[in-house]
């Protein structure tokens, strides 16, 4: 006769997760893991930082160049209000002696960045915000540094094709500048379009974009009309001159006129082009919003 199998004898049975030990109960509810910290974007297989930014930048740059509005408001504006300003005598100008087209044409420069870096960046960003472009940005490794540097050298690209648009038009009408002052008005726009850079990502991550379309114009015209863009500080009314010295539009434009009038920037205008340039990049660095 065979023995009766014991239960010790049975094989045992692997019990499964969530399992009860008794037969006929109902399994008890598995506790949900504890959720952390949701990673940043890894940089695991990444390109390196270098390649990131300057890639980036390219695609703001071909972006800007191939949107007929943009092209519009950063070269076609500028150049209008080069050639209405120099050769007409609608809006009256006290050139201290000198031509006109010498006169304007540093204020016209300064104020091709200022639509370039500002009015430009603002509003597009504000945009691509509101699309989720930059929702997507965000999973990426690039970073609110990384894209705020992109965006500064995505318009210095922008920058030399405006300038070198602007300057062409300025020397077939007799603009004759100093050479000794070129390298100092690029020192002038490269602190400038840090500074209004900066400004605009601060906006567009901030505002909706509604609110900077308007803002972003609204700021623009206020700048070139009392901010010491196109004309000097000292043409200004005593309760706006010293106010506009302060800020980064008339810094750019008093910078701007001393490299080509006087081969000398300034330092005071160095120096407000530079605290506001940090003081932005600052803020845009802390409070930009990806959506």
């Amino acid at each position: 006769m065979t023995s009766p199998t014991t239960s010790s004898d049975q094989p045992v049975q692997p019990r499964r997760a969530g399992q009860s030990g008794q037969p006929g109960q109902a399994a008890p509810a598995a506790e949900p893991a504890a959720l952390g910290p949701v990673p940043g974007p890894s940089t695991a297989g990444a390109a390196s930082t270098r390649r990131r930014i300057f890639a980036q930048s390219a695609f703001e740059a071909k972006m800007i160049l191939r949107n007929g509005e943009q092209l519009m408001v950063t070269i076609l504006l500028p150049v209008m209000a080069l050639v209405g300003l120099s050769q007409t005598s609608i809006i009256d100008l006290d050139t201290a002696g000198r031509s006109r087209i010498d006169f304007i044409t540093p204020g016209i420069i300064a104020l091709a960045v200022m639509s370039a870096a500002f009015t430009s960046q603002a509003i597009a960003t504000a945009f691509d915000r509101r699309n989720g472009v930059l929702r997507l940005m965000a999973t990426t490794p690039l970073g609110r540094g990384g894209l705020l540097a992109s965006k500064i050298i995505g318009v210095l690209a922008v920058e030399a094709v405006q300038i070198v648009v602007i300057s062409a038009v300025a020397v077939g009408l007799g603009w004759r500048p100093d050479p000794v002052g070129i390298p100092l008005a690029l020192v002038a726009v490269l602190l400038g379009t840090a500074a209004f850079t900066s400004l605009a990502m601060l906006l567009a991550g901030t505002l909706r974009a509604e609110g900077v379309l308007a803002v972003a114009n609204i700021v623009l015209v206020l700048l070139t009309v009392l901010g010491a863009v196109l004309t000097p500080a000292e043409q200004l009314p005593d309760a706006l001159r010293h106010v506009a010295l302060l800020l980064p539009s008339g810094a750019l434009g008093e910078a701007m006129r001393g490299a080509f009038f006087d081969a000398s920037i300034p330092p005071f205008s160095l120096l407000v082009l530079l605290a506001w340039a940090a003081g932005l990049g600052w803020g845009a660095g802390k409070l930009f919003k990806w959506h």
